[in-house]
């Protein structure tokens, strides 16, 4: 999530005098809306940096590219404070124009489709990753996010190959090793599982995923061993 929200940052320009100043303008401009959204994002204030960031797209000129992708970070930023339905809402009106473009819409769509999965609209998900996916091939989340939808939808066979997919372009995602570990075990594959946790775990020992696959490899159980008995004497 942290890679997605930095790429959305980096889509409205960052690089403006009011979103470079130490204290942000103190008025009601495009400018000074994006300056505050940014400061809260940069701090992990997401509801606040999507409020902002509705704001700046609200008072930018009418017909701009730069509203949608403001729209757009809005979005992204409502997701990542846990509330899709504004989310679905900000990127509904961002998809609507020709601002986002290649990269920038995939990644909007990519977020579409994660507040439909968080609404529990599995088929309205996976309609909004299959328009994402062609300009996002390159992405690992992406078909991260792919895998753990299929499992929802009882899709073992896409699911296992969107994960590979996922692990062939980032082998360390700590979040693609957990979810391979949890195909594995649905498929039957207590071993398979027991590697791919356990490599989650080398990948973010100190994190919630490590946590999780911790708690995962508890309920699996303790490893059975393959080798054969010592002979009694």
């Amino acid at each position: 999530m942290k890679r997605l929200i930095a790429a959305f940052l980096a889509t409205v320009a960052l690089a403006s005098p009011a979103a470079a100043a130490p204290a942000c303008p103190a008025d009601t401009s495009s400018a000074a809306y994006l300056c505050r959204a940014v400061d809260a994002a940069d701090h992990q204030r997401f509801a606040e940096a999507a409020d902002n960031f509705d704001k700046a797209a609200a008072e930018a000129k009418a017909g701009e590219p730069q509203t949608q992708r403001l729209l757009a970070a809005a979005g992204n930023m409502w997701i990542a404070a846990g509330q899709p339905g504004k989310a679905a809402l900000a990127l509904d009106r961002a998809l609507t124009g020709t601002g986002l473009q290649a990269e920038q819409r995939g990644l909007a769509l990519l977020d579409r489709a994660r507040a439909a999965e968080a609404q529990n609209d599995i088929k309205g998900a996976r309609r909004f990753f299959t328009q994402a996916a062609p300009t996002l091939d390159r992405d690992p989340f992406a078909w991260y996010f792919s895998a753990a939808l299929a499992v929802r939808e009882g899709d073992l066979a896409t699911a296992r190959t969107s994960i590979g997919r996922a692990l062939s372009l980032a082998p360390t995602m700590p979040e693609a090793l957990f979810e391979a570990g949890h195909i594995a075990n649905e498929e039957g594959d207590s071993v398979g599982a027991r590697d791919y946790w356990t490599r989650a775990i080398a990948a973010d020992p100190d994190g919630k995923i490590a946590a999780s696959a911790k708690a995962a490899l508890t309920a699996l159980g303790p490893a059975v061993s393959l080798a054969p008995a010592a002979p009694s004497r």
